[in-house]
């Protein structure tokens, strides 16, 4: 059972750098492990979704590798960060340039992706394995709810829900506000306790005065009253 396990779930995946947000951007690597004992991987083709279209793809190169990046013109426009989009890349093929990916091994290829679907959970690639005997697998079979994994199942992408960074900012802001309101307030108590110095000031020296006063009016008492 092990053994017939195995191959079944070596198969061609993509994962994300972290999250892939909805109506974002993410970094993703497809993965090919070699299933074959006796030929190499020599080519790696990746079908991109039409139905929605990414802005922007743009493959990291992988040392050995000849990247190709094919766009088609769209059936229908689409609205993408307030233009019209009217052509999307519809796929990028990896070519092995020497012996490609030997038996036991894999290859990531690294791919950038912008901007992600805000309406839908996932994005479904559809990826063809060419091996150096002339072999093409082709994983392109779609995951049915609620049913068993097929036998060659397409890449998908899961996205995660889109970022609260407008919340963290609105935060910020509050915060930066609270920090404020206390600069402000402390500035008030210092600015209070200084007035409150000020007058302990005068008072003390009028005290001292009148103190003064006092003596100099007590010895002159007495001198008038020796002098009597």
């Amino acid at each position: 059972m092990l053994l017939l396990a195995g191959p079944a779930s070596a198969h061609v995946t993509v994962q994300p750098h972290g999250d892939a947000a909805k109506g974002g951007s993410a970094v993703v690597d497809f993965k090919v492990p070699n299933e074959r004992d006796n030929a190499t991987t020599t080519k790696l083709e990746v079908a991109f979704p039409t139905d929605h279209p990414l802005a922007s793809v743009m493959p990291e190169p992988v040392p050995g590798w000849k990247i190709d990046v094919t766009t088609a013109k769209l059936a229908k426009p689409v609205e993408l960060h307030g233009g019209k989009v009217t052509e999307a890349v519809s796929k990028v093929t990896w070519t092995a340039q020497g012996d490609g990916i030997p038996v036991g091994q894999f290859q990531l290829f690294p791919v950038s992706l912008s901007t992600l679907p805000a309406d839908a959970d996932q994005v479904t690639f559809k990826a063809l394995q060419t091996y150096s005997d002339k072999e093409v697998v082709r994983w392109i079979e779609p995951q049915q709810p609620g049913a068993p994994e097929p036998e060659d199942p397409a890449p998908v992408l899961k996205l995660t829900a889109a970022s609260a960074a407008d919340g963290a900012a609105q935060g910020g802001t509050g915060h930066a506000a609270t920090e404020t309101s206390a600069k402000n307030a402390q500035a008030a108590g210092d600015s209070g306790g200084s007035d409150t110095d000020t007058v302990a000031r005068v008072l003390g020296i009028v005290g001292i005065v009148v103190g003064a006063a006092g003596v100099a009016y007590g010895l002159f008492v007495g001198r008038r009253r020796s002098a009597a």
